[in-house]
């Protein structure tokens, strides 16, 4: 496949990179610093929020990726975050691209019916921010019905590890292992990352994947 992945240089989207690059794919990484996080990408420096520079980066590609977060910047990150979201589905319309799957967040999963993660009284303070911003991004993404695009969710922590290939997909429901951990490396969430790319088995709708 042909993949524009957005948000490359970070944890989560260096990890992407690897992955697509590892089974055969051609990418091109866009970041504000234009730098390659892996070797076998090509790289290019924009602005994910400039929607003409992104359409024209994305046409004639398979797939768009997105590996944005929020700003981490003190300020509020909900609208700016949203804004940037729908920045990035105008240009994949523009570019006549399809297939969208977008990096999420853990905060919207839930850990009883109707009741999120992000909604606890211990959810961590200086994470809520942050949180609250994918949670409305999900929300956004479930009414674009022209596009082809999945949410996948991290599990509670996610963090640089190890690749092992062994994890389960889930859909709106926080993923806990056998001892109560919600977890994944930040390998093994790019293996599922790309699977979903490849397969297209969940399309208009949010995964999650954990051990």
């Amino acid at each position: 496949m042909k993949i524009v992945l957005l948000g490359a240089t970070g944890m989560v989207g260096s990890r992407i990179a690897a992955e697509a690059v590892a089974r055969g794919h051609q990418v091109t990484c866009v970041s504000r610093s234009g730098e390659a996080p892996v070797p076998g990408v090509a790289s290019t420096a924009a602005d994910a929020a400039d929607t003409p520079r992104v359409a024209a980066l994305a046409a004639g590609h398979d797939a768009v990726a997105s590996a944005l977060v929020p700003p981490r910047d003190g300020s509020d990150p909900r609208e700016p975050f949203l804004a940037l979201n729908r920045a990035v589905v105008d240009a994949v319309r523009t570019a006549n691209v399809s297939r969208l799957v977008v990096v999420g967040g853990a905060g919207s999963l839930e850990v009883a019916p109707g009741e999120a993660l992000v909604d606890q009284p211990d959810f961590p303070a200086d994470l809520l921010g942050e949180a609250l911003a994918h949670r409305d991004v999900l929300a956004f993404y479930r009414t674009v019905g022209d596009l082809d695009w999945t949410y996948v969710s991290p599990p509670a922590e996610i963090a640089p590890g190890e690749r092992t290939g062994n994890f389960r997909i889930g859909g709106d429901q926080l993923l806990s292992d056998a001892e109560g951990h919600s977890r994944i490396s930040a390998e093994d969430y790019a293996a599922a990352f790309v699977d979903e790319l490849e397969s297209s088995a969940h399309l208009r709708t949010r995964i999650s994947a954990a051990y």
